[in-house]
């Protein structure tokens, strides 16, 4: 093999890419242009330039731009150089937000997943399917998994493994204004000291007196 052809740059696929092509049904030359693109970020868009690295004709990159503008994957941004010349460089910030957003939904399949499993750990016993819809219309009421986490380990602590008791729990911090574990922990230790203070502040000798 000629060695020179080895020693072109190569286009390098990121796996987490791959989704996005597939979401948005790229084609073939599609999905080579949103490659190179993302491979050079920050470049100047050169329709020459890419049709020489990918081999292609003018019209198919053109035709293929078109079509990822048109899918809102990519977007020309025009920039300054420090002697005021302009120019255009390929956008992703649409792509990358939407790359976020399914890495967002990945997050929460994979901490739903975890927030289960702690409860059956916990019940030593698979929740039922009426229990399951609890829990998960917890998370969409926006209680935190560490909220929940730490209701459901309150109520272990006192003996009670049932969700109407762990409801109670999550709405009573939730009147107060609760966020996060290290919000009931903070009133828990206010709690404490100002019930050390009356006990220190009490006058004995005057109960004695009596």
């Amino acid at each position: 093999m000629n060695t020179t052809l080895m020693k072109e740059k190569n286009l390098v696929l990121p796996t987490y890419l791959i989704p996005l092509f597939q979401k948005y049904r790229l084609n073939l030359i599609e999905s080579l242009i949103f490659l190179y693109l993302w491979n050079n970020q920050e470049e100047t868009f050169d329709i020459s330039k890419v049709g020489k690295t990918l081999k292609l004709k003018d019209e198919e990159i053109l035709n293929a731009f078109n079509s990822l503008m048109s899918k809102k994957l990519i977007n020309l941004k025009t920039i300054k150089d420090i002697l005021g010349k302009r120019s255009e460089i390929v956008d992703f910030t649409n792509a990358l937000e939407d790359l976020n957003l399914d890495y967002q939904k990945e997050e929460k399949k994979l901490e739903e997943t975890e927030i289960y499993s702690a409860f059956e750990h916990e019940f030593a016993r698979t929740i039922s399917p009426m229990e399951y819809e609890i829990i998960h219309a917890w998370l969409d009421k926006g209680f935190s998994e560490e909220l929940i986490l730490g209701a459901l380990k309150e109520a272990i602590y006192n003996g009670v493994t049932s969700l109407r008791y762990i409801d109670k729990i999550l709405y009573e911090w939730q009147k107060k204004g609760y966020k996060s574990m290290k919000d009931v922990e903070t009133f828990h230790t206010t709690l404490k000291q100002e019930e050390t203070k009356e006990l220190f502040d009490y006058n004995w000798l005057e109960d004695n007196e009596e």
